[in-house]
């Protein structure tokens, strides 16, 4: 089998299989075949010794491109295993790359309480304007429920599911998900659908389609500027950040996080887990075994150091 069918083989189940993205897909196909380029012989019947050459001579890319193509490589060589058509997978053996993640910005609790105080001012009243009612459930979704700028300005009528209780979501790879609805977005919502367009299919219309993803930036910010906060420092994805974060430091289970924020792989979510170091130390202080045995016990009254920067 040549390597160009191969290769389609495997873009075909990652499509069928895993929901993988258009972006996913084509970033694939375009590594696998730089690949086949640059190995002597067929990729397919690579070996170890190849493959530690050819990310050698991907040394000069950020170390998250080589990260990306390596992940491409393990995957390709998995599915030729699986199908029988190879009795290894030799890219195991190749080390990552080391790659460091930014962090998003951080945006303070007192900060989301200014926010609220502003959205909640604009739309209170008994004839509040609509744009104000609409800001508000947009802030509401964004840090309440943590949804991508793209899956909120994108969510139909229908996705409002139950007793509106939770948002039927569609995220990343074309994947649903079940996201909660707070009291206060349910709130929020009861207010915004009576003046939304009975033949609107979109929970935020704009002209014939919805709001857009810019839209809803500029509006954000513009909100984040009335409330005295610098506009800069405020963002869909900073919303959806401190959605995580705040999860996290009230107790929330990684796990349960990772489900809500639609996250294929939980090393993705644990990227929130940047708490600081005194928070650590008091967890462990109070939830560790050795916190509950009796001081007499001898371990019981043992500090943990917070951990050095």
């Amino acid at each position: 089998m040549s390597d160009g069918a191969a290769i389609d083989r495997f873009l075909e189940m990652m499509a069928a299989e895993r929901g993988a993205s258009r972006n996913t897909l084509v970033a694939y196909r375009r590594d696998l075949e730089q690949a086949a380029e640059r190995v002597k012989g067929p990729l397919a019947g690579a070996d170890v010794a190849a493959l530690r050459q050819l990310m050698a001579d991907y040394q000069s890319l950020a170390a998250s491109s080589a990260a990306r193509k390596l992940s491409a490589l393990r995957q390709f060589f998995a599915f030729l295993q699986g199908e029988g058509d190879r009795a290894d997978n030799p890219a195991l053996d190749i080390a990552r790359p080391a790659t460091r993640r930014a962090l998003p910005r951080i945006l303070t609790h007192a900060h989301v309480e200014q926010l609220f105080a502003q959205a909640e001012a604009e739309a209170a009243g008994d004839v509040p304007p609509a744009a104000a009612v609409r800001m508000l459930l947009l802030l509401e979704l964004l840090y309440g429920s943590g949804l991508r700028a793209s899956e909120l300005v994108t969510l139909p009528r229908r996705a409002i599911g139950g007793e509106r209780e939770f948002l039927i979501v569609r995220g990343k790879g074309d994947k649903e998900r079940l996201v909660p609805l707070s009291d206060r977005a349910r709130g929020a919502l009861d207010r915004w659908l009576p003046l939304l367009a009975d033949a609107s299919p979109w929970l935020f219309p704009s002209g014939k389609s919805h709001v857009s993803r810019v839209r809803l930036f500029q509006m954000l910010r513009d909100l984040a500027g009335r409330a005295g906060i610098d506009p800069a420092a405020v963002s869909p994805h900073v919303l959806r950040h401190a959605f995580a974060t705040h999860l996290l430091e009230g107790g929330a289970d990684l796990r349960a996080l990772q489900l809500m924020l639609g996250h294929a792989d939980i090393a993705t979510t644990e990227i929130y887990t940047h708490v600081d170091s005194r928070r650590l130390v008091e967890l462990v202080n109070r939830r560790h075994p050795l916190a509950q045995m009796d001081a007499g016990q001898g371990s019981a009254d043992v500090d943990v150091a917070a951990p050095s920067a």
